[in-house]
């Protein structure tokens, strides 16, 4: 009887755990704005394509093409606002269920036998650069997913008796990767297959298995037509996207090209340091499971396989100064399985599951307490945009952030400072964001004409003019 009643309480308690962390990351993708910069920058962009109707050139700003990454992100979040509107939330819909759609499969390469089918799905959604991404509007997220796709179809199309599908899908994958972000798919994938292909002398076998010829064309045929659609209707994308992008932003850490960004700066390795911090606690896990059994593994394919998916990118960007930590989101999916494999051999299993799930749930907690606002408060316009009377326009001075312009649905404006002055002389009434730097510069006689409304850190939203209240 006892063990009828495990039987049954084990499953349900991984099944409470996985969907409890889904329910607290929706109840984040519902409740924080888009942050500047990047995650406002990517919500704006498919915010414009929906409203412009412009499915093949994403825009920055209007009539201004963003060549920096190609659209398969954007496209979904943008198909997603136009289905459901323009809510954070619908915004980062189509990442919530990519992340959780792969942590959920992930159940596929359990032990049957000995874990729970929500096993390896909690430990992946439990990682910090994972779990954050399943409600990040970002381009990593969709190539992490085109990476998981291409690796997996890969190993399952060498199985015995694997059907055409698999092959075809390791195909596909890579035509979606660069769709996501470009050549990038290939470098971060081929590499590590090759390796293991070596390690384990497949070679043939990869040669026969694999549908090369209508496999490439079918890479070929997902991705190239936007290429060259993109090509044409925006001159010159191809050279600053492929020259700018993946050779100069890689070995130039000051490329001075960058349309869009800004030099990051980093110290060389810094990749693997970034894989450490955003992967724990599991990264004590695999380091423990590594130096155990590390003679064991060059005997077990599988996860020689899942070690060199792991360890090939933070390595891949060793060299690089030019990196941030969703480089290393890509390495989050082997690590989860490595860690389901051994999970057997693994002591301490309740210290790490109590830190993996404690975490999401103490910032929840910290979020419903309020204490969290003003530490994200002044990272978005959000907030000061939610002061304005809608009909009033609202300017920014000198140039705008990416969340003035997503929260204004792209009716703020930009002013010069050398026409602030002409612009207070005017009968009408405005808003002006203004920076603290910019506040304090202007002079006495523009400052005594405008009324604060409302201010944080770094900003602040001031009216110029009587206060217009709807009805008036």
């Amino acid at each position: 009887m006892i063990n009828k009643i495990q039987n049954y309480v084990y499953p349900v308690r991984y099944a409470l755990l996985f969907w409890t962390l889904v329910g607290i990351r929706m109840y984040f993708n519902g409740v924080l704005p888009l942050m500047d910069k990047t995650e406002a920058r990517y919500g704006e962009i498919a915010r414009l394509m929906r409203e412009t109707g412009n499915w093949i050139t994403p825009q920055i700003d209007y009539g201004v093409p963003f060549w920096a990454k190609p659209p398969l992100s954007t496209w979904a979040s943008a198909l997603s606002i136009r289905l459901f509107g323009s809510a954070e939330f619908f915004v980062r819909f189509p990442y919530l269920l990519l992340f959780v759609g792969m942590a959920f499969y992930l159940g596929r390469y359990r032990n049957p036998n000995q874990q729970s089918y929500y096993l390896p799905g909690i430990i992946l959604l439990s990682i910090p650069e994972f779990y954050l991404h399943a409600g990040v509007v970002s381009t990593d997220s969709f190539l992490c997913f085109s990476i998981a796709l291409t690796m997996l179809g890969f190993w399952e199309s060498l199985k015995d008796q694997a059907k055409a599908f698999w092959g075809y899908l390791f195909f596909t994958s890579l035509g979606l990767g660069l769709l996501a972000k470009g050549p990038i798919i290939g470098i971060l994938t081929l590499p590590p297959i090759f390796l293991w292909t070596l390690f384990n002398k497949n070679i043939k076998k990869v040669f026969s298995k694999l549908p090369w010829v209508g496999g490439i064309l079918l890479m070929l045929g997902i991705s190239i037509p936007w290429y060259v659609l993109a090509e044409l209707s925006t001159p010159g994308f191809f050279d600053y996207f492929i020259i700018g992008e993946h050779f100069e932003r890689y070995l130039n850490s000051e490329w001075k090209g960058d349309k869009y960004g800004f030099p990051k700066q980093q110290p060389l390795g810094m990749a693997w340091v970034f894989l450490i911090l955003f992967l724990l606690p599991w990264t004590v896990a695999l380091i423990r499971i590594l130096i155990k059994k590390w003679k064991s593994l060059r005997q077990d394919p599988w996860i020689l396989f899942l070690l060199l998916w792991t360890l090939w990118t933070p390595f891949f960007f060793t060299s690089s100064k030019s990196l941030i930590h969703p480089y290393i989101l890509p390495s989050c999916i082997p690590v989860a399985l490595i860690i389901s494999h051994y999970w057997q051999l693994l002591k301490n299993k309740k210290i790490y599951f109590s830190i993996a799930f404690g975490l999401p749930v103490l910032l929840f907690l910290v979020h419903l307490s309020g204490l969290a606002k003003p530490l994200y408060s002044h990272t978005t316009d959000k907030f000061l945009i939610g002061q304005m009377e809608p009909r009033i326009p609202v300017f920014s001075l000198d140039r705008k952030t990416y969340s003035s312009q997503f929260y204004t649905q792209g009716k703020i404006k930009v002013i010069e400072h050398s026409k602030l002055e002409e612009k207070l002389l005017s009968k009408n009434t405005f808003y002006i964001l203004l920076n603290t730097k910019q506040w304090e510069i202007i002079n006495d006689r523009s400052k005594l004409k405008l009324q604060s409304i409302d201010s944080n850190k770094k900003r602040g939203i001031y009216q110029f003019g009587p206060v217009v209240k709807d009805g008036d």
